[in-house]
């Protein structure tokens, strides 16, 4: 999804294991250099936002809001001499210096010490002490990025996901139409490490079609296909040469698919059918689309999913590409548009045909072109989210009884649940 997948996404969720999928109808050319981006970071260094000491405040709250750890480092030669933050410039004039209101000669953390054995806990220990959250991380005197408390605690729990030169993995989609071998190769030439062929409706030829074009310019990459909701779409899929397939059709918060068509099935129903199918092939499936709470997370795992993918719900991010907005009540929120709607399609469209022709285009869509995704105060990073996920998920295999996820999809029991019986486990946030 556009709306939530770039460059500071992908960063952030491989960092802590994950990979993010940008969309198809992002140019190749883009797609290089996001790639290119992503791989040149650290897998435990943040990307710092920089400011000049006499850029104003104005300027530095416009970018501050760019990442989740809520500071500007102020560089000057490539040297950190201060860092400012939101609390920082709280009632100053927006046309002041970053250099006035700075917190000047900043605690530096060398790089040294995070590649030692210790090292995150030594710079925690550190933080904790001065009592900061965050600190600039240098080589050689030239800042390198940043660190903060949560940021040496995630990294002392989270693997990172790093391809085999030890960089950052980062996944691309492709479509079912035009040049498809042609698009899959520019892919595979900017460095991407997973393929996905992508498109609402996968169980079809064209799609096929699509797969085969795939393996005949990489005949080794990871190939991921869908989306699908039936077990017959999953054989279908593999055999064309899939390794992985995506299952959902409708459940995602920003498609309209079900009620526009009636077509699509309960998730958690598909994604039990088609982890069957693909366990007997000795495949895997993603359950694609309808999260909004870790335990949906958790449901599509006990069914048999080896992986879940996340859309609308990080949408409302720090790291998400989109533009933060107050809805005039102090409340931040950012867009979210479903691929298939006039929005996602007026984009895909640009450059190509006639005015007359995309304008026609423009008349059919499903999905909700642009939904309020609302930051939540207490977690507005993906990596809060992320936590709030494996939270969950572990306590849910607790519950279970079970020590990987394997165990848990095997002793997982599924059951039937009355709309009053979910009710009863939704927690009261007032007193009745």
């Amino acid at each position: 999804m556009t709306a939530v997948a770039g460059r500071r996404m992908a960063e952030t969720v491989a960092r802590r294991g994950g990979i993010t999928v940008l969309p198809q109808d992002v140019p190749a050319d883009v797609v290089a250099d996001v790639v290119a981006d992503v791989k040149s970071k650290d897998p435990v260094i943040e990307t710092p936002v920089v400011v000049a000491p006499h850029d104003t405040v104005h300027s530095a709250m416009t970018l501050v809001g760019k990442r989740a750890h809520g500071a500007a480092v102020v560089v000057d030669g490539g040297r950190p001499v201060g860092v400012v933050t939101e609390a920082d410039c709280a009632d100053v004039d927006r046309f002041a210096q970053v250099l006035g209101v700075m917190t000047p000669d900043p605690l530096v953390l060398d790089a040294a010490l995070l590649e030692g054995p210790g090292g995150l806990e030594a710079a925690f220990d550190r933080l904790h002490a001065a009592r900061l959250k965050i600190a600039p991380v240098t080589r050689d005197g030239q800042l390198v990025g940043v660190l903060t408390r949560k940021g040496a605690l995630r990294s002392s729990v989270y693997e990172p996901a790093l391809d085999a030169r030890g960089r950052l993995r980062v996944a691309a989609a492709v479509g079912i139409n035009g040049d498809v071998a042609a698009k899959a190769k520019d892919l595979l030439a900017a460095g991407v490490d997973v393929l996905v062929v992508d498109t609402a409706h996968g169980h079809q030829t064209k799609m096929l079609q699509a797969l085969d074009a795939v393996r005949s310019v990489g005949p080794d990459v990871p190939v991921v296909a869908g989306n699908v909701v039936t077990a017959d779409g999953v054989r279908d899929l593999v055999a064309a040469g899939a390794d992985i397939v995506k299952v959902g059709v409708g459940p995602g918060a920003m498609c309209t698919t079900r009620m526009m068509t009636a077509v699509g099935r309960p998730q958690f129903s598909a994604v039990l059918e088609c982890a069957t199918a693909a366990r007997e092939l000795g495949k895997h499936v993603w359950a694609d689309g309808g999260v909004r709470h870790p335990r949906d997370v958790a449901l599509a795992l006990a069914a048999g999913a080896s992986q879940v993918m996340i859309g609308s719900w990080f949408a409302g991010t720090y790291e998400s590409p989109g533009d933060l907005h107050d809805d005039g009540t102090g409340r931040l929120y950012k867009e979210s548009f479903g691929m298939a709607s006039a929005r996602a399609v007026a984009a895909r469209t640009a450059g190509s045909g006639s005015a007359f022709d995309r304008a026609r285009k423009g008349l059919y869509e499903e999905g909700i072109s642009s939904g309020r995704m609302f930051l939540d105060p207490l977690r507005p990073g993906v990596e809060d989210l992320l936590d709030e996920i494996t939270s969950g998920l572990r306590s849910s295999c607790t519950y279970a009884g079970a020590a990987s996820l394997e165990q848990f999809a095997e002793r997982a029991l599924v059951g039937i649940q009355s709309a009053a019986g979910y009710e009863e486990g939704r927690p009261l946030h007032v007193s009745w």
